[in-house]
């Protein structure tokens, strides 16, 4: 973890109460300080912060112009949210592979990422996409900070399958680090690089699905919503209508009939792994304008497709 994210986690975790500085914050985002506060323990990590927190899984399509994903972050911020964000980069990473004559594999939806792979994702990730979509948030008026899982271990991860070379599956993600962040007023922006809790020599950091990131983080923190943001309406039925609502029951046969494949496979069982804590899960469209925020607000057209317990 960066010095200044040591420094800030450090200061809150030293208090029973917010400083001054926090609180000006908290009233910055227009919050009421008294239901940040328990006066049960003088905890700020109470049910209204759980309320409103929000995590969203992006692409690294998201930067593209025609996106408002990120303008929407800002404007659910602004609004009283706490949106923790988890990004892909998937186009870009297969870019680059291409550019040394690399060929992207995948099975189950995974990419499949052996050593030099898996240099080219560090990169990547928590390089590149990161670091320009920290810049772009913060540009639209946010104060993002970008981190990974590697960050003091945010987020750790046990190698998945020999096959899948030096990848993981999450196992623990400190969610108080990433609570501390969100009431300083932050929006945390996390590449998927996690930290391997059972390290050999070489394979310290794991290359992990962000869609599985995005919902272990989503159900360890207890959000309100977990959303996915896609190139496409929602989930699909064999006619290709949009099945606006899934119970859990239904997500494990869809899956378990390989009636849904490729992309869509880690997206649901994230979805299907959060919602034991989490409210509800989306996946919606996001290549129509204002679509986060109105799913998120409930003002809109935007239902997409959403997954309960």
């Amino acid at each position: 973890m960066s010095y200044l994210i040591q420094h800030i986690v450090r200061d809150v975790m030293l208090n029973d109460k917010p400083s001054n500085q926090d609180l000006n914050d908290i009233q910055s985002n227009k919050i009421d300080k008294e239901k940040l506060i328990s006066k049960k323990d003088n905890n700020p990590l109470d049910s209204y912060l759980l309320e409103k927190t929000i995590v969203v899984k992006v692409g690294g399509s998201t930067l593209s112009f025609e996106d408002t994903t990120l303008s929407d972050v800002v404007r659910l911020k602004s609004q009283g949210y706490f949106p923790v964000i988890v990004h892909g980069g998937g186009a870009d990473i297969s870019d680059w592979m291409k550019k040394i004559g690399k060929r992207p594999k995948f099975m189950d939806g995974r990419r499949v990422t052996d050593k030099e792979t898996l240099n080219i994702v560090i990169s990547v990730l928590a390089g590149k996409v990161n670091t320009e979509m920290v810049n772009q948030i913060n540009i639209l008026g946010g104060k993002a900070i970008g981190l990974s899982g590697v960050d003091d271990g945010l987020v750790t991860a046990k190698m998945q399958n020999p096959n899948w070379g030096y990848v993981g599956e999450v196992d623990k993600v400190k969610s108080k680090s990433i609570f501390e962040l969100v009431k300083l007023g932050y929006i945390p922006v996390i590449a998927p690089l996690c930290l391997n809790s059972k390290p050999q020599s070489d394979d310290q950091i794991l290359n992990v699905n962000a869609d599985s990131v995005a919902g272990e983080i989503a159900r360890s923190i207890k959000a309100n919503k977990l959303i996915f943001i896609t190139d496409v309406p929602g989930v699909l039925d064999i006619s290709r209508r949009v099945m606006p609502k899934l119970v859990s029951t239904q997500v494990k046969k869809l899956v378990k009939n390989s009636f849904i494949s490729g992309g869509m496979i880690p997206k649901l069982e994230a979805c299907l792994n959060s919602v034991t804590n989490v409210k509800e899960a989306h996946i919606i469209d996001g290549r129509k304008s204002g679509a986060l925020f109105s799913v998120v607000t409930k003002k809109g057209f935007n239902k997409g497709t959403i997954i309960v317990k």
